[in-house]
């Protein structure tokens, strides 16, 4: 889904102008200069040259003709043990062909776990909650018989005495045979859960005031709102669930709150989703966007809460399709609820 991101030029660009140190420490950001600067260096890296009245490190690193990185492709430290580290470098002597240095290990390991972690999720079973409680019941039964008795005789005095050592080993296998399919049946079913992210409006907002005070009225009449103080962390969170409703401030630091909303927008699994924007930015400024993001509204700060009456109309249009959805599935055989092993 990020990879939907406008990506930024990375390469040097030659036509931006080699500024002294000096220069750029005493930048004039009401020079008509700059200021073109600042536009050309916003369309291409997708992020900010000014952030709350202070230049970015990377417009003044742009400004030199340094290499600059977008948010969605930072270089990430990694710090191991030592000993760790060494066993990195006899696995790397012994396959040099394949993996030439720790990056490549890296990469090729991440990308391993990662696949592992999708096959097993693809072929993880569906199971219907009648079906999980009589599976449960059919394992649990039998071997509660089996692990009491081998116990019950193994431990009372009246019969342990008179076993020969022979049965007194079988039971003793029986009983270990039985505890640890009783850890495997626990470990099984504890691990089954409902699928039970729902929520009803992702805000993603930086100001973590807004989003407390929205969380609050929200939850107030009775719908549930997920905070993010970040556009990374909001796209994160869309990826476990979909919310009914997206509100989505602009001048995040991280994503442009723009970048996010065409990136949502031009994806089939998320485009239905309604999208406001949550901004302090002139009314004027964003409408001019709103066709270009495909937004589906906006609500300007400070706001007032009835601006939110927009948002529960939406709500409850949902709860009014789901009752019609749940009164038909009473009429149906398949009405069960579903798990699905994690």
């Amino acid at each position: 889904m990020l990879d939907n991101i406008n990506d930024a030029n990375n390469e040097e660009n030659n036509n931006v102008p080699r500024i002294t140190h000096e220069e750029i420490e005493n930048l004039d950001l009401n020079s008509p200069k700059i200021k073109k600067l600042m536009k050309q260096f916003e369309k291409e890296t997708g992020n900010y040259a000014v952030w709350q009245g202070n230049v970015t490190e990377a417009f003044k690193k742009w400004l030199r003709g340094e290499k600059i990185y977008t948010r969605e492709k930072e270089r990430i430290s990694l710090y191991v043990l030592e000993e760790t580290k060494k066993k990195w470098q006899d696995f790397i002597k012994q396959n040099k062909e394949k993996f030439p240095n720790f990056s490549e290990l890296i990469r090729r390991s991440v990308e391993s776990i990662i696949d592992d972690s999708n096959k097993r999720k693809s072929s993880l079973p569906k199971l219907n909650q009648k079906l999980i409680s009589n599976i449960s019941h059919a394992l649990k039964e039998p071997l509660t018989s089996i692990k009491g008795y081998s116990e019950f005789l193994l431990e009372n005095d009246n019969y342990k005495n008179i076993l020969s050592e022979d049965l007194n080993e079988m039971l003793k296998n029986i009983l270990e045979q039985s505890i640890l399919l009783e850890n495997r049946i626990i470990s099984l079913l504890d691990n089954i859960k409902t699928v039970n992210h729902e929520y009803d409006i992702l805000l993603i907002d930086d100001d973590s005031t807004t989003i407390r005070l929205i969380k609050k009225y929200f939850n107030s009449i009775g719908y549930v709102c997920k905070g993010c103080v970040s556009g990374l962390k909001g796209l994160e969170e869309l990826g476990r669930a979909q919310p009914k409703v997206i509100l989505l401030d602009i001048m995040i630091p991280d994503i442009s709150g723009y970048n996010i909303c065409k990136t949502l927008k031009s994806d089939k699994k998320f485009s239905k989703i309604p999208i406001f924007f949550l901004t302090a930015l002139s009314g004027s400024e964003v409408k001019e966007h709103l066709k270009e993001t495909k937004a589906d509204g906006l609500i300007l700060k400070p706001f007032n809460l009835s601006d939110f009456d927009v948002i529960i109309d939406i709500l409850k249009s949902f709860k009014s399709d789901n009752e019609k959805i749940s009164d038909e599935s009473n009429h149906s055989d398949n009405d069960e609820d579903f798990l699905v092993i994690t």
